[in-house]
């Protein structure tokens, strides 16, 4: 925890105040620290979920040392902003972990649900077999089912630009269109995110799994969706600025689609959705205009 008091009211009422406020913490399963080298310490497994915008302050006076014969997941669906790289290969570059300790984890799966024990599903993702069914052993309860796949970069790069998908679906519902529109939007947005993922890791895939299309369409639909629903005020009216202070939270898609949209400057892939939702949110192009322009591009 970042905050002393947060961490102290968790300690003392079982519950954090601030998010899913709800859900009880059993304190004898649960160690709450405020530093971090605390909770790395005799950690054999690291769940990196915290924005990608921030991950680097939040590891703030961690070493390679640290990650020294620890595996490291990554459940962050975002990109590193600065120099719009992937979570994973960011921590095999900046703390030296082999690419066969690191995992990423794929929904479809929303944190409020897991938490209220909905049966959950989730995709475990690494280059090393090994590595991606002991994380999936582990994370399997009664409530998540885990498999492991092989696949890390194209869940990753899926799940970044499923939360693109979810801002635009957002946007479009913020305006005003209605369902029809917004399922061809995600059918159109799946061939967009073959398209790209192809381009970027070219490997025999089946986009159609729980993992891709899955996850996309929870992102897409679920009112639990911080994408979606930020999206929603964009489309309302509201300013960057003002979508932020009003949920409180972070939506990756936000980065990520300027991540998404420098990287291809370099394939060249054809992207229109996300180019309409990067012309919305920072070249300040109308919601309105730039969704009629997208209308004549879907089919």
């Amino acid at each position: 925890m970042r905050s002393q008091t947060d961490a102290d009211h968790i300690r003392k009422f079982h519950h954090n105040k601030s998010y899913l406020s709800d859900v009880q913490v059993n304190p004898r399963r649960v160690k709450i620290c405020t530093r971090i080298r605390d909770a790395f310490r005799d950690s054999d497994y690291i769940i990196l979920a915290v924005p990608a915008a921030f991950i680097t302050d939040a590891l703030t006076g961690i070493s390679s040392r640290d990650f020294t014969d620890t595996c490291v997941i990554s459940a962050i669906k975002g990109m590193i902003p600065a120099n719009n790289q992937l979570v994973t290969d960011w921590v095999s570059e900046q703390y030296d972990v082999p690419t066969a300790r690191i995992a990423v984890i794929a929904g479809p799966c929303h944190a409020e649900e897991v938490a209220l024990e909905k049966q959950s599903y989730l995709t475990i993702g690494s280059t090393d077999n090994g590595c991606a069914d002991e994380v999936a052993r582990l994370l399997t309860c009664r409530f998540v089912q885990a498999s492991p796949l092989a696949d890390i970069y194209g869940i990753e790069y899926s799940a970044v630009m499923k939360n693109i998908i979810a801002l635009a679906s957002g946007i479009t519902r913020g305006i005003g269109y209605g369902d029809n529109f917004q399922a061809v939007l995600v059918s159109n947005a799946m061939q967009e995110i073959k398209r790209f993922v192809d381009a970027v890791y070219p490997q025999h895939r089946d986009l159609s799994g729980s993992a891709y299309l899955g996850d996309l369409l929870v992102t897409a639909y679920s009112p639990f969706s911080r994408n979606r629903t930020f999206g929603t005020l964009i489309g309302r009216g509201y300013t960057i600025q003002s979508a932020q202070a009003e949920m409180n939270m972070i939506a990756e898609g936000y980065y990520a689609v300027k991540s998404i949209h420098t990287v291809n400057e370099q394939h060249k892939v054809n992207l229109p959705i996300t180019e309409a939702v990067y012309q919305i949110l920072y070249e300040g192009v109308s919601p309105v205009s730039e969704m009629k322009r997208l209308q004549g591009l879907l089919k």
